[in-house]
């Protein structure tokens, strides 16, 4: 396998921490770019926050000049930096738009100026918006319901727009990430399930029926691993699904008790939130060979074990584990 020089942006974040030290275990060398809203770098990369092939700026996506300098010597870019889910997003939409759209065409066109030749964008499950099919796969319309979701399928427009040759991009649309990793959410279903159960022994339900793809972030780590590995020619165009473990989400707290004891209670209340999906991950399977090796269930048991090690500080109210809280603790704008 060639080693790479990769660009990380968000590189600080919840998949970033679990992706950086994977990146560099195979032998990559890693810029991470990112404003480290979560932790400096000693907490994020406890294991090689010091590593030789490690090189982290502290610094705005939306600053040509930062962009520009972390963009020296890189080869590859993996675009992860965001504000991501549609509840961060709604708190202040100028701002999301800045960082998630309008940030997103002068990153590609500098990553061209500095000679980058592969370029991998991280989008989301949510441009597909809902769909009453047994299987989404990669082939469907996009219905993008939200702003959060809508600029991600904009970028994924922008990004083949600007393919060449010599720069070649691969869209990756993951579904909701869940398990441990040194930055920890305790925001997102899975994650925000198992928290109760170990913290409160009550389960809070809205809805149920809805249906939710989920991806252990390990195997997230693991696509984009996958991905480099592969020939210019298997990926360059390509569009894929991440995970396809789709469980509802009634289902998924009936697995959280499972994993953390009959003792959990389970509170099912109404929602207004319809969307409901049921992801493919076919393609990228028939295409490239990626398997997921991770269920829900270690996920599970990743982030019970981290609260009960010590390993996450006060789960239930610590905003460093909640996008929301910490962008409004900080002012970030």
């Amino acid at each position: 396998m060639t080693q790479s020089h990769v660009l990380v942006t968000g590189g600080a974040g919840y998949v970033g921490s679990a992706l950086v030290p994977k990146l560099l275990a195979e032998g990559h060398k890693v810029t991470v770019l990112d404003l480290y809203l979560y932790g400096d770098g000693v907490r994020i990369f406890p294991l090689c926050n010091d590593h030789p092939d490690l090189r982290q700026i502290k610094g705005d996506l939306r600053d040509r000049a930062t962009v520009r300098a972390a963009l020296e010597g890189v080869d590859t870019v993996i675009h992860l930096a965001c504000i991501s889910n549609d509840p961060s997003y709604d708190l202040d939409p100028e701002l999301g738009r800045s960082i998630n759209y309008d940030a997103f065409r002068p990153l590609i066109r500098d990553a061209k100026a500095a000679g980058v030749k592969r370029f991998i964008f991280a989008s989301s499950s949510s441009v597909y918006g809902v769909k009453d099919v047994p299987e989404v796969t990669e082939t469907l319309p996009l219905e993008p319901l939200t702003d959060y979701s809508r600029f991600k399928a904009l970028c994924e427009q922008e990004l083949l727009d600007e393919r060449e040759p010599g720069f070649v991009v691969c869209i990756i649309r993951p579904s909701t990430v869940c398990g441990y990793a040194p930055r920890q959410r305790l925001d997102v279903v899975v994650n925000i399930f198992a928290n109760q159960a170990v913290g409160t022994g009550r389960i809070r339900v809205t809805g149920g029926a809805q249906k939710r793809p989920n991806i252990h972030i390990d195997d997230m780590s693991a696509v984009y691993l996958h991905l480099l590995r592969q020939p210019d020619e298997k990926i360059d165009g390509k569009i894929w699904n991440a995970g396809d473990t789709n469980y509802t989400v009634a289902d998924l707290a009936a697995l959280v008790r499972k994993v953390i004891g009959p003792q959990v209670e389970i509170e099912t209340v109404p929602t207004n939130d319809p969307r409901s999906y049921h992801v493919s991950g076919k393609k990228i399977r028939d295409d490239i060979g990626f398997e997921l090796s991770h269920t829900i269930e270690e996920a599970v048991k990743g982030v019970a074990d981290a609260i009960s090690d010590g390993r996450l500080i006060d789960p239930l109210n610590n905003p460093l584990y909640f996008n929301i809280k910490q962008m409004q603790l900080l002012k970030l704008k």
